[in-house]
């Protein structure tokens, strides 16, 4: 069964909600390169909290994004991996973020110029 992104009710949304979160979009490309530790992900996408990162980390493995396996060491070590299908947000994710890169002077160049603000 297909979803229906136009159907207020369709779960769909909940899933576009989790794609289109900057956090989660971050992680998913800090994740593509193989697993992580927590505070290798936390210093590579910068500027999250632990407690937000803690709870992005806990909603993806719940929606089957990503894996978080803990290894019986002393200290514990905890490493995240991205399962197959979130590898395959990878793609989308990636082309949107090149789009975002590329474009992101044009975008404040006319936000400016929408506020009147010099150039």
């Amino acid at each position: 069964m297909r979803g229906d992104a136009f159907d207020p009710g369709c779960p769909t949304r909940l899933l576009l909600d989790r794609i289109g979160d900057k956090w989660s979009v971050l992680v998913v490309l800090a994740l593509t390169g193989g697993p992580r530790r927590f505070t290798e992900l936390r210093s590579l996408i910068g500027g999250v909290t632990p407690k937000v990162l803690t709870q992005t980390l806990r909603t993806m493995e719940r929606d089957g994004l990503l894996t978080r396996e803990v290894f019986a060491e002393v200290p514990p070590r905890v490493e995240y991996a991205l399962t197959p299908m979130g590898l395959s947000l990878h793609g989308p994710i990636q082309a949107i973020t090149d789009w975002a890169e590329e474009n992101v002077e044009a975008v404040l160049s006319a936000r400016g110029r929408h506020d009147g603000l010099p150039a």
